[in-house]
């Protein structure tokens, strides 16, 4: 180990203190010396994936959990096979540090026709693609490394969006000087006159509502409000509800809370409840398409206060550089909690009681009868991963209990991007339960992932839903098209093939007691990950998906 402190330590102490303990990637000759680095620091465990587009999931599910997390590619080859992952993180705003092992500045600076480039002597060209998905960019010089350093993670950590160091091989070894100062600075806080003004046009507005109701999404978590949006509710006595790709930012079993909220697709009371507010205080939300089923929200846009993370926004009025915990705090020492009687609140675990649940053993597993099932299964504090497809649209209706985390990609939707997201968050926190759902199409984007998984002795537990086929896109176009069709493979066998030994257990279910039989066995057997294939129908879907696929029809029209 080198005695000089260097750049590259510089950086990895940097990445450090903003509390990442893996860095995820795949090694290259360009960055193989500062890998040399990284193994070095016993606080850091370097965990490499079989590819580093998975890498890139693997670094955004990680970040979702612990707040923020890095990745090291080598240039060119590496840092595009990466770029999609970054771009999924930058469209749902997930901080992840995307650095580029590059050729060395002298190569550069005389334009050599080295590999991993185009051959035209210019090297400047994958930085360009990475400056459209990410928040901040630098090339480290041995002038500018550590005042760069700072300045991109800064902008990562309070942006909540991905950025990108180009970190030249002949660069990381070079002399620094060691941090004096923390990293992070306390933001600034709003002006007093900012605050009041705040209070003093939106008090009078949700005080005179009638049918106020509070809608959250997912910019709740990605800036750490939890606590505040429940204290935020509980003093106001507001009904609550959240967009699928807010799901969990809030207590589902709380008696405030009304369901997942998707416009015109939702169920009657949680429709009316929401379109018919006259007075909607909507916190971290961004509406897209797919979690409104295709702009079909009914409410009135001069009926919504937007609280954003760092500004109030009430019919065109801005009130800028408030926190979204400040805002939540400010308003709730102010308003009046009203009766529960006044407000007629009917919680999620009321609207779905649940009955008492029979398996017919010999009764062929549907969609249908797996959700009911997998609701049954679901824990307080686990992670809930949910592709983007059957998986995602089934899980959206079933109600979480206390503590669970919800992971999905409803905006970016990148197929796939869920096996190596569950293997990240379950590298961010070891003490939770993750179970992943999978349709077979997307598995079969990124399932070497599950060799990463046994290698680090994790214990997720997989569900592969096979159902022969892009069951999404058949939803929407082309159910008997030859293009929606995959190659069948023999998924239960897949953990055997990629190096299993007795560190796994694997399950086919085809019925609904071999799928009762695994769940229970999967209980008693903490300790290893377990992979289960769940087969359905081809054109079965969950009922929500079928009326999506319709919108999503009519909308490419």
């Amino acid at each position: 180990m080198s005695t000089t402190y260097t750049i590259g330590r510089y950086l990895v102490d940097r990445l450090g203190e903003l509390g990442i303990r893996h860095i995820f990637g795949v090694p290259g000759d360009y960055n193989l010396s500062f890998l040399d680095t990284i193994i070095e620091q016993p606080a850091l465990e370097w965990v490499g994936n079989c590819n580093e587009l998975n890498a890139a999931y693997a670094a955004d599910g990680y970040a979702r959990i612990h707040g923020i997390a890095a990745l090291v590619t080598t240039f060119g080859v590496g840092e595009l096979s990466a770029v999609n992952g970054i771009a999924g993180s930058r469209a749902e705003q997930v901080p992840v540090v995307k650095i580029t092992g590059s050729p060395a500045s002298k190569v550069a600076e005389e334009g050599r026709l080295v590999h991993h480039t185009l051959g035209d002597g210019e090297f400047n060209h994958f930085s360009k693609m990475y400056k459209e998905v990410t928040a901040a960019q630098t090339t480290l010089t041995a002038e500018n490394a550590t005042e760069e350093i700072d300045r991109v993670l800064r902008t990562c950590w309070y942006e909540k969006a991905p950025v990108y160091i180009n970190l030249p091989v002949d660069i990381h070894g070079l002399p620094a000087k060691q941090p004096k100062e923390p990293l992070l600075k306390e933001d600034s806080a709003a002006s007093a006159n900012t605050i009041s003004e705040m209070l003093e046009t939106l008090i009078p507005v949700i005080e005179k509502a009638k049918s106020p109701v509070i809608l959250a999404d997912y910019q709740v978590s990605r800036f750490h409000g939890e606590e505040a949006l429940k204290r935020f509710v509980e003093a106001t006595g507001f009904p609550i509800a959240t967009l699928s790709m807010g799901k969990g930012v809030f207590n589902e079993e709380h008696p405030q809370f009304i369901g997942v909220y998707s416009g015109k697709t939702s169920p009657d009371y949680l429709r009316n409840r929401i379109d018919h507010a006259d007075c909607i205080i909507s916190i971290g939300v961004k509406f897209t398409d797919s979690i409104t089923s295709g702009f079909s929200q009914g409410f009135k846009e001069e009926s919504v206060i937007h609280i954003a993370p760092k500004e109030v926004n009430y019919r065109n009025e801005v009130y800028s550089k408030i926190a979204m915990d400040e805002s939540l705090k400010q308003l709730a020492g102010m308003l009046k909690k009203r009766e529960e009687q006044s407000l007629n609140i009917i919680p999620v675990t009321e609207q779905q009681r649940e009955e008492p649940f029979y398996v017919k053993d010999d009764q062929a597993l549907t969609q249908k009868r797996f959700w009911e099932m997998i609701r049954l299964f679901i824990q307080k504090d686990d992670v809930v991963v949910a592709d983007q497809g059957t998986s995602f649209f089934g899980a959206q209706t079933v109600p979480l209990k206390e503590n669970v985390t919800y992971i999905g990609q409803p905006l970016w939707g990148s197929i796939g991007y869920t096996l190596p997201a569950t293997l990240g968050a379950q590298l961010a926190d070891l003490s939770r339960r993750n179970l992943l759902l999978i349709g077979d199409g997307a598995f079969q984007l990124t399932f070497q992932e599950i060799s990463t998984m046994l290698r680090e002795n994790l214990h997720p537990i997989i569900f592969v839903i096979n159902n022969d086929g892009y069951t999404v896109e058949r939803s929407i176009h082309g159910p008997e098209a030859s293009y929606n069709d995959i190659k069948m493979w023999r998924y239960a066998d897949i953990p055997a093939a990629l190096g299993g030994n007795k560190n796994f257990k694997s399950y086919k279910t085809n019925t609904e007691g071999e799928f009762a039989d695994a769940l229970k066995d999967i209980a008693e057997s903490p300790d290893v990950l377990r992979f289960v294939e769940v087969v359905t129908q081809k054109m079965d879907m969950p009922e929500l998906l079928t009326t999506l696929g319709k919108i999503f029809a009519a909308q490419n029209d």
